[in-house]
């Protein structure tokens, strides 16, 4: 499953979002300039894949949160990493995945 997650942040990478609906633009910074609110969204332009990447909210990526960017569904769909009774990726469902661990990456040092 993680393969499958990889692959699929990868894909996304290439498309370069910038998560949660395009809101993420619109919100300030915190203290730090790594999180947009409080409910802990990436803001606008971060690497997908990097610490800043984090949906605080969801505990995923914000480049592959499903619940922030529902756009972001039929890329998921189209890999079979859809799990249709919970409504989420396979990749990110802990209710089917109870021992699943999203990790967020590590923060860059001297940041």
């Amino acid at each position: 499953m993680q393969k499958t997650f990889a692959v699929f942040a990868i894909f996304l990478g290439g498309f370069a979002l910038a998560g949660c609906g395009g809101e993420a633009a619109d919100r300030g910074n915190d203290e730090r300039g790594a999180l947009a609110d409080a409910g802990g969204h990436a803001q606008a332009g971060v690497v997908p894949g990097s610490y800043e990447d984090w949906c605080g909210e969801h505990g995923v990526p914000e480049s592959a949160c499903t619940r922030c960017d529902p756009a972001l569904i039929p890329a998921f769909k189209a890999t079979n990493d859809w799990c249709a009774e919970h409504g989420l990726p396979e990749s990110q469902c802990k209710a089917c995945s109870p021992e699943l661990v999203i990790t967020r990456p590590p923060k860059p040092e001297g940041k």
